[in-house]
Order: C-alpha cells, then sequence, then structure tokens
C-alpha cells in the first residue's frame, strides 16, 4: 500500500512503531470518499483508524468491513465505497498505473465496457486532481461541422443515472427541480356553477326564484367539475434497485410539490408509507426522512407481498377519483409468482391507469423472460423505461396526455408469444 499524505486537520492516534504511515493512507482514502459524495466528518476518521487498530491488520476482507462500517451511512453510498477501495488499497504499482493512465497513449479502437455502478464517481474522486493539474496541450484548431452532431446537453439527457459522477448527479437534481408537469385532470359526478349557457341547473334555478317570491325567474347553468386525480407511486427499493431509488425519489419529491394528492409508498420486502416524510420542503430532508423511516432498504424484494398488503390496506384510502398509479420496479420476482399476477389484476382493476417503469428496458434488447416480469406485464397499461432524465421527462408528459401506442404493453405481450 502506497503512503499519501493527509489531507485533513486531524488528531491521529499514535500507532505502534513499525506501523509507518499507515494513519495517513486511511485519512487521505477518507478525503477521497468525501470527494465522491459521501458525508464523512473528522470524527469519523478518528474512528476508522481506532476500528482499524482494534481489529488488527488481518485480512482484506476484515479491513474493508471495519472501514465500510464506518464510513458508510447511506445505502446509496456502497457503490462508491466499494469501487474507490478497490481503486485505492491495491498493490504497490498503483501509483504507476496512475501515472500510465495520464499519460499520452496511442488511440485504442477497442470496444469500451461499460462502467460499473459507482466507478465514475470513485475515479473522478482519485484522479480529479491530477487532471486538473495536467498542463494545458498545444492542439491544432480544427474546424468541425457540427450540423447533424448531438449536443452535450442532449447526450447528459441519455446519459444512465448509475453511470453519472457525483458532478453530473447535483446537476440532474437541479433539472428535476425545474421539470414542468402537466396538470391533468378528469371529470366527475358533482357539478359546479357556470356562465356558459350549456346545462341548465333547475335547483339553483329554483332557489333563486325563491327570493322574488317567483316573480322573477331567472335560469342558472351549471358544468361538471373536474379535479386533479390521485397519483399513487410504488417504487422497488432493493439492492437490484439502489442505484436510481435516490434519484427517483428526488423526482417523486418533484411531483409531491407539484401536485395536490401524490400518496408514495415504498417497498422491498415490506411496505412502507413515506407521503408524510415526502411532503417536506427540503428535498434532502426529505429523502433522509424516508430513508429512516425505512427499514428494509438495498435488501431483497417480495413484489408480491408488499402489493397484497397495499391491496388490503390502502387501495381503499387513495385509489379513488380516477387514479393513476407509477410502479417502479424491475420485476425480477423469483417466487409467489401466482400471487403477484393475481394482485397485479386486482391493483389494474382498483385504478384508472397503471404505468409499469422498469430501468431495464434501457437495454435494446430487452425481453420478457423473467417469470416476475411475464405476470406482471399482461396487467399494465403502459410499460415505460425509467433510468435518465430523457425518460423522465416524458413521463411527465404523459401524465397529463392519454395512452401512448409507443410504449404499449402488447408490443413485450407478442414477443412473450413468440417465446414460449
Amino acid at each position: 500500500m502506497e503512503t499519501q499524505a493527509p489531507h485533513d486537520s486531524v488528531a491521529v492516534p499514535p500507532l505502534p512503531p513499525g506501523e509507518g504511515r499507515f494513519a495517513d493512507n486511511i485519512v487521505f482514502f477518507a478525503r477521497t470518499l468525501r470527494k465522491g459524495g459521501l458525508k464523512i466528518g473528522p470524527g469519523s476518521i478518528v474512528d476508522a483508524i481506532e476500528a482499524v487498530e482494534a481489529i488488527g491488520m488481518g485480512s482484506r476482507e476484515e479491513f474493508h468491513a471495519a472501514l465500510f462500517a464506518v464510513f458508510v451511512k447511506r445505502h446509496e453510498d456502497k457503490p462508491v465505497f466499494d469501487e474507490t477501495f478497490r481503486l485505492f488499497w491495491r498493490s504497490r504499482d498503483l501509483v504507476e498505473k496512475m501515472i500510465a493512465m495520464m499519460s499520452p497513449r496511442a488511440p485504442d479502437d477497442r470496444e469500451k465496457e461499460k462502467a460499473k455502478a459507482g466507478e465514475t464517481r470513485a475515479s473522478e474522486a482519485l484522479l480529479g486532481d491530477r487532471r486538473d493539474n495536467r498542463p494545458a496541450r498545444d492542439e491544432p484548431d480544427i474546424e468541425i461541422d457540427a450540423r447533424f452532431t448531438t449536443s452535450g446537453n442532449e447526450v447528459f439527457r441519455r446519459m444512465d443515472f448509475a453511470q453519472m459522477s457525483t458532478a453530473e448527479i447535483a446537476l440532474a437534481r437541479k433539472e428535476l427541480a425545474r421539470l414542468q408537469l402537466p396538470l391533468d385532470s378528469v371529470p366527475t359526478r358533482r357539478f359546479r356553477q357556470s356562465h356558459v349557457h350549456r346545462q341548465l341547473d333547475p335547483r339553483a334555478t329554483m332557489r333563486s326564484a325563491l327570493r322574488t317570491g317567483g316573480s322573477l325567474i331567472l335560469p342558472r347553468y351549471r358544468e361538471q367539475k373536474e379535479i386533479q386525480p390521485p397519483l399513487v407511486v410504488l417504487a422497488d427499493i432493493s439492492g437490484s434497485m439502489s442505484q436510481y431509488t435516490r434519484i427517483f425519489l428526488h423526482f417523486l419529491h418533484v411531483l409531491t410539490e407539484s401536485r395536490r394528492r401524490v400518496h408514495t409508498f415504498l417497498f422491498g420486502t415490506r411496505l412502507t408509507n413515506v407521503t408524510r416524510q415526502m411532503r417536506h420542503k427540503d428535498p434532502d430532508q426529505a429523502l433522509d426522512e424516508c430513508a429512516s423511516a425505512v427499514k428494509d432498504w438495498s435488501g431483497g424484494t417480495r413484489i408480491g407481498e408488499t402489493l397484497k398488503e397495499f391491496n388490503r390496506l390502502w387501495a381503499r384510502r387513495v385509489l379513488g377519483q380516477g387514479a393513476l398509479v407509477l410502479l417502479i420496479t424491475d420485476g425480477l420476482e423469483r417466487e409467489g409468482i401466482e400471487l403477484l399476477a393475481e394482485e397485479m389484476d386486482r391493483l389494474h382493476r382498483s385504478c384508472r391507469r397503471l404505468i409499469w417503469l422498469n430501468p431495464l428496458l434501457r437495454f435494446d434488447g430487452f425481453e420478457p423472460r423473467a417469470r416476475g416480469v411475464r405476470a406482471m406485464l399482461p396487467h399494465v397499461d403502459e410499460f415505460r423505461p425509467v433510468h435518465n432524465l430523457s425518460s423522465l421527462s416524458d413521463l411527465a408528459l404523459a401524465l397529463g396526455a392519454g395512452r401512448s401506442p409507443t410504449h404499449d404493453r402488447r408490443r413485450y405481450l407478442e414477443k412473450m408469444k413468440g417465446m414460449a
């Protein structure tokens, strides 16, 4: 392990003789994690050094577990910590490899592998300063015709949330805060007073006539009352959805601020109602309160059981007046497929419109082969991707429009028949 100079003013406890400057490396590792987006203070760094001293230098797994227990305080920070730990605490040739990475090299025409979750933020935290300190190179002036190319903003809007860096995630949150949502409405059975002479209101007319003793009868008119329908969100927070959960919650916070009746439920192995927590004005505090309320974050998933609980306890309370339901999950259910299909059918019949948002649709070659996906797909109205800003913008527009033929679930039902 290479020795790095500390950059934090932290009182480092003395180590036994012969330990070198290992505590300094932990300080620098903590500073790297903080640059990657983790909330780490000086007290946590001291706790990490004491934890390593307590367990001793045993296996790499024990060392990883000790630092993980101290530094990781949020579920979404786990991929960043794991990737930073892999890059930082590796073999002695780390510095040489970093220098080789930053040195000029011949262009590599091989197809690049997709970055792992958290890898972008981890490499940015480790190599950010080195990239900024590189001397400027004299490049020849080249004129490029960019009339038929894609703008940087468009590329950013189509970037997968799981591959974004810390700065890009912060920018995505600002874009979500500026998102304009349509004011969709549905007609009800109630009426209100109207100045349009279209439908006569007999009761209002008679009440008006009684005031004058029947000597003057002026007609009164009415129109059908329209309201914004309730929006119910069922979001999966299991381990397979952990890279999208926090940015989804930012989107749901925007929905809660823009609409009157938004009910948010999170589920993994159990169902949690976080509607009250999402009503907080500050999005960061709202998300922290949601994380405190949920006990099974980034764990397993039991979609059928949680939908059964929702249908039994909450459906009659929130699915009224033409409610719209957003179901955010990848559908990777392994057990209880019969129960899942039954509860999906019940949920579909209880609401006006059921939209399934699945991040797995980001893959062009997606096929409904999983048993959970095949059980859920026949009972939804739309099947949409939800993995970048562009898909969330399309969803916001779809809330005020009718059903979109582009995202009709029948396209995938035909694939299911072909695979049967």
